[in-house]
């Protein structure tokens, strides 16, 4: 008797093949040869202007005026000339305003990051009436112009109940620390709560009710819970406030009420390119000093900065 063997069916390899995740396919996409390419040339375009800005503030004046900062490399002179004259110059005197850049910027990225954080954690774990709605409508303060807000908020400035002109102690409308902190951290509360709603948002839920289980409160939930978990969103938006108020010159002109006493480095450069606009040297010399300082702190947080926009992105 013959044994019939079994039919056994054909593998589909369609079928059979492990499917790749959305992830892994745009990984793939991403790290191709032509990829890396692409990439290593925007990064070359990037960084030449800056580093033609880097030879040229070390440069002599005639040598500014007069050549390339690529011929730099063909007869080499280095002087420390123009970084002394745009430091400690009594012309132009930068140090002053580097020093009130920094006092306009720590608090402006204080306050809205502060104030942000307690927001997030209201909007994402507490219930309240009308909590959607007041969610959308601080979605939607985004997409309002700052340009528009500023001869509002300028008026709320100086008439009551507000009346900060005096407290500032400036005699122009609104001159002071004061009004650009605020100002600056009035500006960027929308998109502060808006980022860490979203990455509050992606912890489990578990771990909010295993806390309330053992009797923990919304305060010991935030302190001992959000807080330790959200340092890398709290990290990344304070790298991106940190170079928005740094960078700023609109802000400061309208609420430091033209008081050269409390205006920052943004301030000072215009002026200077107005005028002193043949004075190259000192020009990149004071560019790249105001460069510097958001260089040096982004490449010290890098990590927490990407930690920060990768953070929610991926579940499980």
């Amino acid at each position: 008797m013959t044994a019939i063997a079994p039919i056994v069916p054909e593998a589909d390899p369609g079928r059979d093949a492990p499917r790749r995740t959305t992830s892994e396919a745009a990984h793939t996409g991403l790290t191709s040869r032509w990829a890396s390419v692409a990439a290593i040339v925007i990064a070359l375009l990037w960084t030449v202007p800056t580093f033609g800005l880097f030879v040229s503030s070390f440069r002599p004046e005639t040598d500014v005026k007069t050549s390339g900062w690529w011929e730099f490399f063909a007869s080499p002179d280095v002087t420390l000339d123009n970084y002394r004259a745009v430091i400690s110059g009594s012309d132009t005197d930068l140090g002053t305003y580097l020093i009130n850049s920094v006092v306009i910027t720590i608090p402006s990225v204080l306050i809205p990051i502060s104030l942000a954080t307690l927001a997030a954690y209201a909007f994402a774990w507490m219930r309240f009436p009308g909590r959607n709605f007041l969610f959308v409508a601080v979605f939607a303060l985004q997409i309002v112009p700052i340009q528009v807000t500023m001869i509002p908020l300028l008026s709320a400035y100086v008439q009551p109940p507000f009346n900060l002109m005096p407290l500032a102690g400036a005699d122009a409308p609104g001159g002071g620390l004061y009004t650009i902190w605020l100002s600056h951290s009035i500006f960027a509360l929308p998109l502060a709560i808006f980022l860490l709603h979203n990455f509050m948002r992606e912890i489990p839920a578990e771990l909010i009710e295993s806390a309330r289980v053992d009797g923990a409160g919304h305060v010991q939930i935030f302190r001992r819970i959000m807080l330790p978990l959200m340092m890398p969103a709290i990290a990344a938006f304070g790298i991106f406030q940190f170079l928005w108020v740094w960078n700023d010159l609109l802000v400061a002109l309208v609420f430091g009420g033209g008081s050269l006493d409390i205006s920052p480095l943004t301030v000072r450069l215009a002026e200077l390119s107005g005028q002193r606009g043949q004075d190259w040297h000192l020009l990149s010399a004071g560019a790249f000093v105001s460069l510097a300082v958001p260089l040096i702190v982004f490449l010290s947080l890098q990590r927490y900065f990407v930690r920060g926009l990768l953070a929610g992105s991926v579940k499980g």
